[in-house]
Parts: structure tokens; sequence; C-alpha cells
């Protein structure tokens, strides 16, 4: 083998790596665009269920309040009853 065909054997090798570091490249930017992407629409669900776990936090304490207001009638009713 020729010193002229070894050096273009190293070029075609060359070359074909430069070619895999560009797909790698590539493929390296599609993988983090998707990942940024994936990321921002997980962020967003985790948003709308805080949004949701709020608002249903809020309406069982509502909910809370009132049973606690039935409870202390209840009580007041029974401590008459026991009372007469």
């Amino acid at each position: 083998m020729t010193i002229d065909e070894k050096l273009e054997r190293l070029t075609d090798r060359v070359d074909a790596i430069a070619q895999s570091v560009e797909l790698l490249t590539t493929l390296h930017r599609d993988v983090e665009e998707a990942a940024a992407k994936a990321s921002a629409e997980t962020a967003k669900g985790f948003a709308e269920v805080r949004a949701t776990m709020a608002e249903r936090f809020a309406e069982t304490l509502v909910f809370i309040n009132r049973l606690a207001h039935v409870a202390e009638a209840h009580e007041q009713r029974l401590d008459e009853l026991e009372g007469k």
C-alpha cells in the first residue's frame, strides 16, 4: 500500500467520522428539543394539578367548616336536652 493510498484511506475515515459526528450532533439537538418540550408539558401538567388540588382543598375546607357548625349545633341541642 502506497502512501497515497494510505492517505486516501485516512481521508475517507476522517470523512466518515465527520459525518458520524454531524449525525450525532443533529440527533443530540433533536433529543434536547424533545426533552425541553416534554419538560414544559410536564410543568404545565403539574401546574394544572396544583390548581385543581388547591381548588378541591378549598372546597374541602368549606365542607369541614359546615360539618363543624352542624356538630356544634347538635352538641348544643344535646346539652339543652341533658339540662332539662
